[in-house]
């Protein structure tokens, strides 16, 4: 596989999917490789241009299968809720099965989390529990574009990763785990980081733009 695929930008912007099932469990990830994810991630905007952010990368087994229990026990909250796509039910049969599709790669995921090669942990020094949504928003704004640079570098180097947040119920935990700072430090998200089982993805069924398009105002 050559180490970056041949995607034009736009190829690389739609294709880039929450991968579950399709990364491959059995082949190591190169810490060399997610280095240079990061290193175009932290190209992003960053608010005052702090950037505040820290990448912890985990391949060590027992820290990976502690993280994939901490998801498994808030998968199966998530799992029982009426929000689970699994859970839901409509007219439209095509609808229903993609939610379905949905609910089965999920649920494999969480089987599975702590068994991928690299698990990635973005974070962003402070905390705003309980705050306005402003200075949340701001907060989060100098983390999130970087991760889904990450994302996106990931891709171009034939990586699959899915941007999870189950994890945060027990984020104090996994701190404790990975020796995170849990008062000074957030953690944003958990990323699965494994090679895919093919390259092959394609754009998904989206929203028509005239549903959610405003010109002009609401």
């Amino acid at each position: 596989m050559p180490r970056e695929l041949d995607l034009s930008t736009d190829e690389l912007l739609s294709t880039t999917r929450a991968v579950r099932k399709r990364l491959d469990l059995d082949r190591e990830v190169p810490l060399e490789v997610v280095r240079e994810c990061i290193e175009l991630a932290v190209q992003a905007p960053s608010g005052s241009n702090q950037q505040g952010w820290h990448w912890v990368v985990v391949t060590d087994a027992e820290r990976k299968r502690g993280l994939g229990e901490l998801y498994r026990k808030s998968f199966e909250r998530y799992a029982a809720s009426k929000y689970f796509p699994g859970n839901q039910a409509g007219s439209d049969s095509t609808a229903d099965a993609a939610r379905q599709r949905i609910a089965s790669s999920a649920t494999y995921l969480a089987e599975k989390m702590g068994e991928v090669p690299t698990l990635l942990v973005p974070c962003i020094e402070g905390r705003v529990d309980a705050a306005p949504s402003a200075q949340s928003a701001s907060h989060w704004s100098s983390l999130f574009p970087a991760v889904w640079s990450f994302c996106l570098a990931a891709r171009s180097r034939g990586l699959g990763t899915a941007w999870t947040t189950l994890h945060l119920s027990y984020e104090r935990e996994a701190a404790e785990i990975l020796g995170i700072p849990y008062d000074t430090v957030s953690q944003g998200a958990l990323l699965p980081v494994a090679y895919t089982k093919g390259t092959d993805f394609k754009p998904a069924v989206r929203t028509d733009l005239d549903r959610i398009v405003h010109i002009g105002g609401w």
